[in-house]
């Protein structure tokens, strides 16, 4: 669910504006565990307080990719 939110912002979201788009049955510690988590897995990192989503499956990247000319 929080991986799929930080996928799915246009922007790189900071915490709180993650965490209010998610749904409010999620209580506040699990939200910071998961980011812990996914931080520790490099998935995601934290960036002047913005978090990235850095994991290889990542769509923006990859369509940076795909619009690159090769040398």
């Amino acid at each position: 669910m929080v991986e799929k939110a930080i996928q799915d912002f246009e922007d790189y979201p900071t915490r709180m504006d993650l965490w209010k788009s998610l749904p409010k049955q999620m209580q506040y510690q699990t939200f910071k565990l998961i980011l812990d988590y996914l931080e520790r897995s490099n998935k995601i990192m934290f960036e002047d307080n913005k978090i990235m989503w850095i994991f290889a499956n990542n769509k923006k990247l990859n369509e940076l990719i795909q619009g690159a000319i090769s040398v």
